[in-house]
């Protein structure tokens, strides 16, 4: 059994910033298993690519990393253009993969379930459903509230989040996710209202403001730990949930594992491509 599996696919990112242009691999599942690979933990990927990624499942696996990996027709193709300012971008879907199915999780068994949906349709409520049946299930909302129109990425609601988040112990959302899912742009508020819809841990990432958590009436405050350098914030969300998770399936409580995290995350935007440092790294951050 795993501490913690995460669940998603790999994609082919063409990231654009003011410095460069670069493809590299991406998603959630990419960064995320970057992230904790280090970290001291059981940790397991499932992810569905085409046969044109599966290089970047084989470099996954040389890091030691269990990867169970699902065939598709095709792998997600992103672009992702940011400006000088980091905590925003524009998107476009240029392929899709094939969706997560319970069958194909049949044999996976973790204490926690991390999914990374990148688009809506990816993993269906039935899937969380059976998973929270099993373990704990983390679910990164960013997915479930984007369309593909024309191969542009488009905000929606949630259609089925009402049933879903009933089996969610732990959701991540950003300022704009949870105003999309709530109605709500009040943090406090809008947190309280996932909360009453049944999510046990509320995670609201702020970019470079920080983090709240909230988790049975009580708000954590996170904050920002400041990079030395602006480089890619691609996959900061993916980075905090791993440093989240990680901390919290090994006992610590909400305030520090926030603190690991945040940690982690402004580690990661020093560099381009995901985060690979050890949690020695990262409690250096937090003492600067």
């Amino acid at each position: 059994m795993y501490d913690i599996c995460c669940i998603g696919h790999i994609t082919l990112d063409k990231i654009v910033t003011p410095r460069a242009v670069k493809h590299m691999a991406g998603g959630t599942a990419f960064y995320f298993s970057n992230a904790i690979h280090n970290m001291d933990v059981k940790y397991g990927l499932v992810t569905a690519v085409g046969d044109t990624e599966l290089p970047s499942v084989t470099a996954l696996r040389n890091k030691g990393i269990e990867v169970k990996v699902l065939p598709s027709a095709h792998t997600v193709y992103f672009e992702n253009i940011y400006g000088q300012n980091q905590d925003n971008r524009t998107q476009r879907v240029l392929q899709k993969a094939d969706a997560f199915v319970a069958e194909d999780l049949k044999d996976v068994e973790a204490v926690i379930f991390h999914l990374g949906p990148l688009l809506a349709d990816d993993m269906s409520t039935e899937l969380i459903k059976t998973l929270f049946s099993r373990g704990n299930v983390s679910v990164d909302a960013q997915g479930y509230l984007r369309e593909v129109i024309d191969k542009g990425v488009h905000p929606i609601d949630w259609t089925d989040k009402r049933e879903a988040l009933k089996y969610i112990d732990i959701l991540k959302v950003n300022e704009d996710e949870l105003e999309v899912l709530t109605g709500f742009a009040d943090i406090k508020e809008g947190a309280k209202v996932l909360a009453g819809w049944g999510v046990k841990e509320v995670v609201v990432t702020r970019g470079s403001l920080g983090s709240v958590i909230y988790h049975d009436s009580i708000y954590y405050t996170i904050p920002a730990y400041k990079p030395t350098e602006l480089v890619d914030a691609t996959g900061c969300g993916d980075t905090y949930m791993a440093g989240y998770l990680y901390k919290r399936v090994k006992g610590a409580d909400i305030q520090k594992a926030g603190e690991f995290a945040a940690a982690m995350a402004g580690l990661k935007i020093e560099t381009s491509g995901p985060f690979e440092g050890t949690e020695a790294d990262v409690l250096a951050m937090m003492e600067k």
